[in-house]
């Protein structure tokens, strides 16, 4: 057995972002006879895909001189679902910063005060429209406008989002899959902001040539499968996801719905259960995106030719959401406890 070297983060927390492995999911892919492949997010340094994101937010900021570490009080302000403020509030820390984030108040208790443990000002607010004054993302903006040397990091619409992904993810994957030979033939992710989507998508069509199946994957309550498929901005119910889905087009889902070859709906119902067989089958643990991912992916799958390769994003790990999605009560009453196969239910350990 060979030895293999981590990287030497030589700069610190921000030197260890990226650079994750690419895991073949074995179970699943000798299933379907195609090759399913999880980019392991949640390996970064803040645990999840969207440290990538929030570098690359900080990294843009200072070089527009709308920051400065250099003065006083340096500030970094979001609007998040968890993830993105995470990330953003670990790259803080290392790098002397203030943070501030609003989110919506439906988001896990264990985000809340994993947030606050990093030292950030954490302001869970209703859900809001987007067209609302007091909407979480518009209170960031806000209140960063109120502030010296501050920064509305402005992850839904802000390009360095899907950069990030342009510029590290998407190249990592290709050279993961051509360094063994493997073609990639199809990528799908859900969206929230839609970044990582759009940067891997973008690069991944360029150096394919259009080879690459792309495909978002979408969750209920969320319009992006309706506008891939038929342009309109339809949406239905809601889901026990987190941060993923969108009641619009932000302009990082905006660089990439023309080059989208169609889009996958996934149900609660089959998120939950897969989050149930990653964990069984593959001893991976982890939440309900990168399940919904999963079987985006394998749906996707079943439209290419066998031994094809399809990727996805293994967004996070399943720590911050096991209170909810592996407690009996929690599962019923979002009518979703019927939905794990019966020899699954043995890891319900919560009441």
């Amino acid at each position: 057995m060979s030895l293999k070297f981590p990287v030497l983060a030589s700069k610190g927390f921000t030197d260890a972002i990226g650079n994750t492995p690419l895991i073949r999911l074995n179970k699943l892919s000798k299933e379907l006879g195609r090759n399913i492949w999880g980019k392991a997010e949640f390996q970064n340094p803040g645990g999840s895909v969207k440290d990538r994101a929030a570098l690359y937010l900080i990294k843009e900021a200072e070089e527009k001189g709308l920051v400065s570490p250099h003065k006083p009080n340096p500030t970094i302000v979001e609007g998040s679902a968890g993830n993105t403020a995470i990330g953003l509030a670990h790259i803080a820390r290392a790098c002397g910063y203030r943070s501030i984030f609003y989110m919506p108040n439906t988001q896990s208790a264990a985000k809340i005060n994993l947030l606050k443990f990093l030292g950030s000002e954490v302001y869970p607010v209703p859900v809001c429209p987007i067209s609302d004054p007091l909407n979480f993302n518009n209170r960031a903006r806000d209140h960063a406008a109120r502030l010296e040397n501050a920064v509305w990091t402005d992850q839904f619409d802000n390009p360095a989002n899907w950069k990030a992904h342009y510029h590290t993810t998407g190249p990592e994957i290709l050279q993961q899959l051509e360094a063994n030979g493997l073609k990639c033939n199809g990528f799908t992710c859900s969206t929230g902001t839609g970044g990582t989507f759009t940067g891997i998508a973008r690069y991944l069509e360029e150096q394919t040539k259009g080879n690459c199946k792309l495909a978002p994957s979408d969750p209920p309550g969320s319009v992006i499968y309706s506008f891939i498929k038929n342009g309109t901005l339809e949406r239905e119910g809601g889901s026990f996801t987190e941060g993923i889905g969108q009641g619009r087009i932000t302009n990082n889902m905006g660089a990439s719905v023309d080059i989208a070859d169609d889009a996958v709906f996934v149900p609660d119902e089959d998120s939950i259960a897969m989050v149930y067989r990653l964990l069984d089958e593959e001893g991976l643990y982890l939440g309900g995106t990168s399940a919904l991912n999963v079987v985006g992916a394998c749906k996707l799958a079943m439209d290419l030719p066998e031994n094809s390769n399809v990727v996805t994003i293994l967004a996070d790990s399943g720590h911050k959401y096991a209170e909810r999605v592996f407690s009996k009560k929690w599962l019923q009453e979002k009518k979703l406890y019927n939905a794990i196969p019966q020899h699954l239910l043995r890891y319900v350990t919560l009441e």
